[in-house]
């Protein structure tokens, strides 16, 4: 039997990047992806996100590709989030995603990223509209 060890850093979206991931249903979201990724012997070692996006940390196995993963993680969560009627709407995944390959050194740190993702992206929009309300106030030639 072969060992494989390759983590992988795996981040998707919602359709269209719409903020469907309410506070309430994103842990019962999470919690599902971790315990299905189980199911289908896959190893999700940490999953967190924000309202438009996921982010997973996932081991891969030997005979599992990135895309055969994503496909079982994304198709069955939001099957089961329409199932169990979580959305007010139809919900779907963005059919792209981003996914990185993670040294054994960089696990914890890329753990740690995960973990503070939320607080990432309040800052990046904060920063976002700081940098727009400086333009706007800007005189420019």
């Amino acid at each position: 039997m072969p060992f494989i060890k390759i983590w992988v850093h795996l981040v998707w979206a919602t359709k269209n990047r719409v903020p469907l991931l309410i506070k309430d249903m994103r842990q019962q979201v999470f919690k599902h992806i971790k315990e299905n990724g189980m199911e289908k012997n896959i190893y999700v070692d940490f999953v967190n996100g924000h309202v438009d996006h996921v982010h997973c940390l996932i081991s891969l196995n030997a005979n599992r590709t990135i895309a055969k993963i994503l496909q079982l993680l994304k198709g069955e969560s939001s099957f089961w989030i329409n199932k169990n009627n979580l959305c007010k709407q139809y919900f779907e995944w963005q059919d792209e995603y981003f996914a990185m390959s993670v040294s054994e050194s960089g696990v914890d740190a890329v753990r740690e990223y995960i973990s503070k993702t939320r607080r990432h992206t309040m800052q990046r929009k904060h920063l976002r509209r700081r940098m727009m309300s400086l333009q706007g106030n800007m005189d420019l030639y």
